[in-house]
């Protein structure tokens, strides 16, 4: 009789966006086959996007790196993991011995699982010695963490993703929700069938647009000033919370004294937003006794992010819409694991739970769960710092796990520079990536189908992640190429993980905020959100209960008006602005392996508005050359009202037409964000 094949279902949560979607991984002998969407999860609610119907077909892609690969004569050849881990110990020591450690930099991954990044940013510090560990939160949040720990004392979103459901107002600026975050567009939907408004304030024409109560369209680069303008309409007419704002926060006075300057004329002179529109959308806005402000990348990637981030806040507050269900400041991640990976202390300047490394208290509490004496006391560089300082030979090596900059940073080809500048790179990866072509060293990671761990979702829930499949080929869990190194280097005393739950416990003892949040909770409850404190606590649904803010009281910030670094001018008069697709992810590394989403959107265009492309000649779909300070590319032009005029849009999936040849890597003095959503640029045909 014939063997019946056994087919099994394994719980597990999206690798793609911020919402924590979960389904169930399909397979059937060993092999996955496919997802099912789970019923019960409290997002997901049964359904999926077009992403996520998909997520599992990039695992099982031919082009999966399956061996290690180390370059010799400019050719990769296969290596066995002891001959490739061996000569990575040998290359670092000597680098660090040469140089000093603040010669190497450290790239984790919002790819990989919390443990993952734990076990990486405690290798850098503790094994090598240093604090330039750096992520891609970087490259789009930066400013969310460091905005709103100032103004709350948390960096995270407020809210939980179901809440807003239930709110009457919902702000939504520099997210293109439906598209980036479909579940949470979905929820968004949901509120607008309950008689919720909708508030849009995005440059394009986006699908929102057709939902939207209200849709004002400013010029990128200007959401302070018409920020400030809604406050100036809401406290010029008494519409703000007074109770709130005298018992939950300080620095009022002189916020008020700085938005009384930008009158609705001044705005719309500023932005472009007609005055009676932004009269009317404050009035609306402040009318909500359940307001909620959704925002993602379109304000953080800014020289001003940080400012952006901290008006918000401000508009928050000042209409009390704080602390309560429904409301608050909710930035939208957009990878699956960008708040975990900062939680778990992937960034230059913090450990696990925010705990900052300049903090001579918190180095001695990690000094001594370490057991490593002298951790470095200094902030550490960031990752485009890190590759200016590669291009300026300041940085002799770089670690990269998971990480494409070859894509995803600003300014391509100075980071090729930078990359190609270095004495030993080493990639860390699932695919040989555009970086992993130009490193000395590449390690065949593994997909979150074939591993244990956690993500953290946008809104700091955190849940499991299950093995499925047995990893392909010879590839490895990025936590176990870690320790493994980490023992050849002489330190297996710390790194004594026999598994992901081994790492989870450790983050329970030293990382306050998630000390409750064991693997046994986990599995029994699905999902808990931080702060959890201990192992009895439900977790957080949502922060500052009360006013009772982390920081104390909620700070307000005056904070003036600045122009982008870079505007139009006669050689390059157009705005360009970069943004995503329903259909694709980050740097395509993943989604461009589907023939379903690759199909929809086979490559890479230019938004350009029909008035700027009768004025060059230009047709829809022709070829043509977009160039700015920093390079020039090919691409394909879509002509539409889309974009308003003087405005182009290009999405940045495409490594054959790279919108970050163009970008501009200005960055934001306080979180170190490039400049992604603002520079000059000209279209050619």
């Amino acid at each position: 009789m014939e063997a019946i094949p056994e087919y099994n279902c394994v719980l597990t949560t999206c690798p793609y966006c911020g919402c924590g979607c979960q389904y169930y991984l399909q397979v059937l002998d060993g092999e996955l086959i496919g997802v099912t969407p789970c019923k019960t999860h409290p997002i997901s609610q049964g359904k999926l996007c077009i992403k996520g119907w998909n997520s599992w077909q990039y695992v099982v892609d031919q082009g999966r790196l399956t061996k290690p690969l180390i370059k010799k004569d400019g050719k990769f050849v296969e290596a066995s993991w002891d001959e490739a881990l061996d000569l990575v110990a040998k290359k670092l020591k000597e680098l660090k011995e040469k140089y000093g450690p603040d010669a190497l930099g450290y790239l984790s991954s919002a790819k990989t699982t919390n443990e993952e990044n734990y076990v990486m940013m405690k290798f850098a510090r503790a094994v090598m010695g240093t604090n330039n560990v750096d992520h891609c939160a970087r490259l789009c949040h930066a400013s969310t963490v460091a905005g709103l720990a100032a103004t709350f004392g948390s960096g995270a979103m407020t809210n939980s993703i179901p809440e807003i459901e239930y709110a009457n107002v919902i702000l939504i600026t520099g997210s293109n929700t439906i598209e980036q975050h479909p579940l949470m567009g979905k929820r968004i939907l949901a509120a607008k069938e309950k008689g919720a408004k909708i508030i849009l304030v995005d440059p394009r024409a986006i699908q929102l647009s057709n939902f939207a109560d209200m849709h004002l369209r400013q010029r990128p680069g200007t959401d302070v000033a018409w920020i400030n303008g809604m406050m100036n309409v809401i406290i010029g007419e008494g519409l703000y919370d007074k109770e709130f704002v005298e018992n939950f926060t300080e620095g009022f006075e002189e916020l008020k004294k700085l938005v009384a300057e930008y009158t609705p004329e001044k705005v719309e002179k500023i932005s472009g937003i007609p005055k009676e529109q932004l009269v009317e959308a404050a009035r609306l806005y402040a009318s909500g006794d359940a307001s909620s402000i959704v925002y993602s990348m379109g304000i953080t990637q800014h020289t001003t992010g940080t400012d952006n981030v901290k008006s918000c806040a401000n508009l928050a507050m000042v209409t009390g819409n704080m602390g309560k269900p429904s409301t608050g400041v909710n930035p939208l991640r957009g990878q699956n694991n960008v708040q975990g990976a900062c939680d778990l202390g992937a960034l230059p300047v913090v450990y696990s739970g925010y705990q900052k490394v300049i903090d001579e208290a918190a180095r001695k509490k990690f000094e001594e769960a370490w057991n490593t004496p002298n951790l470095p006391p200094e902030n550490g560089i960031t990752v485009v710092e890190m590759m200016n300082a590669a291009a300026d030979g300041k940085i002799k090596g770089i670690y990269i796990m998971g990480e494409n900059p070859m894509l995803s940073n600003p300014d391509i080809n100075h980071v090729r520079k930078g990359l190609e500048n270095l004495e030993f790179l080493v990639v860390q990866d699932i695919f040989l990536t555009e970086t992993a072509e130009l490193a000395d060293v590449v390690l065949p990671g593994a997909t979150y189908a074939e591993k244990d761990g956690t993500f953290t979702a946008t809104d700091r829930q955190v849940q499991r992640v299950r093995k499925a499949i047995e990893p392909i080929g010879e590839s490895r869990a990025d936590w176990e190429i870690i320790t493994d190194l980490a023992n050849r280097m002489g330190r297996g005393d710390i790194f004594p993980y026999k598994s992901a739950k081994d790492i989870m416990d450790e983050i329970n003892r030293v990382t306050p905020s998630y000390a409750g949040i064991t693997y046994d909770r986990l599995d029994k409850l699905g999902r808990l959100p931080w702060p959890c404190p201990a192992e009895d606590h439900p977790g957080t649904v949502y922060l500052h209960k009360d006013g009772k803010f982390t920081r104390g009281k909620g700070l307000f910030f005056a904070v003036p008006f600045l122009e982008p670094a870079e505007l139009p001018d006669d050689d390059y008069p157009l705005i360009m602005t970069t943004g995503r697709v329903m259909f694709h992810f980050h740097t395509g590394t993943m989604t461009r392996k589907s023939r379903e989403l690759n199909r929809e959107v086979p490559t890479g265009f230019v938004e350009i508005n029909p008035a700027d492309a009768e004025a060059r000649k230009i047709s829809d779909k022709d070829m043509v050359k977009v160039s700015t300070r920093r390079g020039e590319i090919e691409i394909p032009a879509m002509v539409t009202e889309r974009v308003p005029e003087g405005i182009i849009f290009i999405p940045f999936h495409f490594k054959e037409c790279a919108a970050n040849v163009l970008t501009n890597p200005a960055l934001d003095p306080v979180a170190k964000i490039p400049e992604f959503k603002v520079c000059a640029a000209q279209v050619k045909a």
